[in-house]
């Protein structure tokens, strides 16, 4: 359906994703309203000393998910944020975020996954935490978890558009710019019925 689900492509779309979040967790973190944010079972006490990009390599690395998983959990993670405006990704909570999206979009979308166990050793949690994290991250969703063709192909070129501008760039280079996607993620108006995606922002 896309490019980005040729598994030759994930190194590019795991730098493009880790600088992405980085950049928006880094911007979460000044917010002046960062003290009456919610605090909630994805937030850690501390920043994890692993960074963003090699949080999701080994996820990659060892969740064995299909490429689409990783397209998906970025709608979960958009999704997320869209119902839970109380809870921006931010330092402390991106790293169980994105193991958590990802481990619900490989059951979602795979017909062969790991089980919870297994998704807590690679995000290096416990078990009885990522089965938290699991309910908690299904009710913030509404349990939201389908996702249209349209709305995949949707986010697929977006993404595509944006690492296209990006690809002079070193994505690890903190010091990058990506433009309106620095203070936000991509939201989409999911109404298939419309025939129109309306996209807009979401701080």
């Amino acid at each position: 359906m896309a490019e980005l689900e040729n598994p030759n492509e994930m190194p590019e779309l795991i730098a493009f994703l880790s600088s992405l979040l980085k950049r928006v967790a880094e911007s979460n973190d000044l917010n002046k309203q960062l003290l009456h944010q919610k605090i909630s079972v994805f937030h850690g006490l501390t920043r994890p000393t692993i960074s963003i990009h090699s949080y999701l390599e080994r996820i990659f690395k060892y969740a064995n998910c299909s490429p689409s998983c990783f397209i998906v959990a970025y709608v979960y993670l958009d999704r997320f944020t869209q119902r839970q405006p109380s809870l921006p990704i931010n330092s402390f909570n991106v790293h169980r975020l994105l193991i958590t999206s990802v481990m619900v979009a490989a059951k979602f979308m795979d017909d062969l996954y790991y089980n919870n166990a297994y998704y807590a050793k690679v995000g290096g949690i416990t078990t009885i935490e990522m089965n938290f994290l699991e309910v908690d991250f299904l009710f913030g969703l509404g349990f939201h978890l389908n996702v249209t063709p349209g709305t995949f192909q949707a986010y697929c070129d977006h993404l595509q558009r944006e690492m296209l501008l990006m690809q002079p760039l070193n994505f690890t280079d903190s010091s990058l710019s990506l433009g309106k996607s620095l203070k936000a993620h991509l939201c989409f108006n999911e109404d298939e019925s419309s025939n129109q995606k309306q996209q807009q922002l979401a701080v």
